[in-house]
């Protein structure tokens, strides 16, 4: 492993240099294609279209490593669009390891596991160190023919004052007090979750309810090897899973405000309040891990997605669409609109033709609508119904969701399909939704004594009634974007 990453360096290095002698020829050059962003979507996007034979310039401000608590988990969904995209080898090589499904932990022990679903071969996700996979696919870019890579920051979009047309940008360099300017007939912003150009295009907010905050546990003994785990805990769910051979990444959702990292709060809410509720066999690396690792926090973020009108410009990734990580689907959704992509822009040979170009874009808005939807809505409702906290509606949920996954089998495999990104099925996810929330009904009507019955009848209507509650915002949240 060391010899590896010392490799890693001496290439960074290398990579760096060339990044920095190739800045000076591009002042007014002129691409078919500008990538906004070298993340998990920007770099993907780089090395389709480029490997399509477009003329590509990925601009990104640091070329380091990054260095992120999330991003760590890629279903089975996006495995298959890696494919797609002749990118399979960038989780290979990373220590990563393999992901086959979740466990569900109450703080009383009691779980349930749920596998991936099979089909013509075995489903299987992937965990890893988000920084080593982000390097892996900036390589892949630089490699693929067609792109040029710079290292700056871009400053604005270059655009036409009478019509808003997009058509190229400025950069601010690294090292340089001059800002490039660089047109293309097309750009696509991938800045990522805290986008600079949002605004300019989506008039809606984004909601930030809760945070993750996360860190590495070392050679933390996981109950279930192989899976990502879930643990049911007060007022919301921890999740953990191994992202290396020895690294555990464990992340906290805590909403509302944050305790302090800085004075000490964060870690007295860990170690009072957080551990106590991990499985035992969990809790020893826990507290060693709260005394050496450092924790960071990031915002669990919701933005519905938004359809592109703008001539001359695409958002894509979490610039456009975020969902709350949870179910850690952002990746997979993101892998898959590169594919929308590349697949709507090689039918239109010249990207000059603006508005063909922003027919094709309204058109990939609509088709990523099957996967999109169905991870958007299932992360949001799933945290709502695990975040139940002291809402005995919420509770009620939360307790027929888990007892729903015991009874196994399709109760099991469909949702599951869901939520790898295997499965997109808007009407058949609702469809669940709703036999959770009637089984829970269920249950309740024959929980206690006979003459409790016209009692807990009512209740169950409430129940079914905060469904509709958690559910149908979600829903038409997706119809109105």
């Amino acid at each position: 492993m060391d010899g590896l990453m010392a490799a890693m360096g001496n290439e960074r290095r290398r990579w760096a240099l060339s990044l920095s002698r190739r800045r000076f020829d591009l002042q007014g050059a002129v691409f078919e294609v500008i990538v906004i962003g070298a993340g998990i979507v920007g770099s993907a996007a780089a090395h389709a279209l480029g490997n399509d034979g477009r003329r590509v310039l990925l601009i990104e401000r640091d070329w380091k490593e990054p260095d992120r608590i999330v991003g760590e988990l890629l279903q089975p969904g996006g495995v298959k669009a890696l494919r797609e995209l002749c990118l399979s080898d960038v989780i290979n090589n990373v220590d990563g390891i393999d992901c086959h499904g979740y466990a569900v932990i109450k703080t009383s022990g009691e779980e349930v596991l749920l596998p991936y679903p099979s089909d013509k071969r075995p489903n299987v996700g992937r965990s890893f160190h988000h920084g080593r996979v982000i390097m892996n696919l900036r390589r892949a870019a630089q490699r693929a023919p067609n792109v040029t890579c710079l290292e700056g920051t871009a400053g604005e979009l270059v655009t036409d004052p009478q019509t808003g047309r997009v058509y190229g940008v400025t950069v601010n360099v690294k090292g340089s007090d001059k800002p490039l300017t660089c047109y293309a007939p097309l750009t696509v912003v991938a800045d990522g979750c805290f986008s600079k150009f949002r605004k300019q295009f989506i008039p809606r907010e984004v909601i930030a309810k809760s945070h993750f905050v996360g860190f590495v546990i070392q050679n933390c003994p996981l109950p279930h090897k192989y899976h990502g785990h879930v643990v049911l805990a007060k007022p919301s769910p921890i999740l953990l899973y191994q992202i290396g051979s020895n690294d555990t990444r464990i992340l906290v959702d805590i909403p509302g405000k944050l305790p302090s990292i800085g004075n000490g709060d964060m870690k007295t809410y860990m170690e009072e309040f957080v551990g106590p509720q991990l499985p035992l066999a969990i809790q020893p690396s826990f507290y060693k891990a709260l005394k050496t690792e450092r924790m960071r926090s990031m915002p669990n973020s919701w933005l519905p997605p938004s359809q592109n009108k703008t001539e001359g410009v695409v958002l894509l990734g979490d610039a456009n669409n975020m969902r709350h990580p949870l179910t850690g689907g952002g990746m997979t959704v993101g892998f898959w609109d590169v594919v929308h992509l590349r697949n709507a822009l090689r039918r239109v040979p010249d990207l000059d033709k603006t508005v063909v170009v922003r027919n094709e874009m309204s058109r990939i808005h609509w088709r990523r609508k099957f996967l999109a939807s169905v991870v958007n809505i299932l992360a949001n409702a799933l945290y709502a119904l695990f975040s139940a906290g002291d809402d005995p509606r919420l509770q009620q949920l939360q307790t027929a969701c888990f007892a729903y996954f015991k009874l196994g089998g399709r109760c099991v495999s469909t949702p599951v399909g869901l939520l790898a990104g295997i499965i997109s099925e808007p009407w058949t996810l609702v469809g669940h939704f709703f036999a959770v929330a009637i089984y829970g009904t269920l249950l309740m009507w024959f929980s206690g004594p006979v003459y409790m019955i016209p009692a807990n009848i009512v209740k169950s209507i409430m129940v079914l009634y905060q469904a509709c509650v958690v559910i149908l915002p979600l829903i038409g949240a997706e119809l109105r974007s």
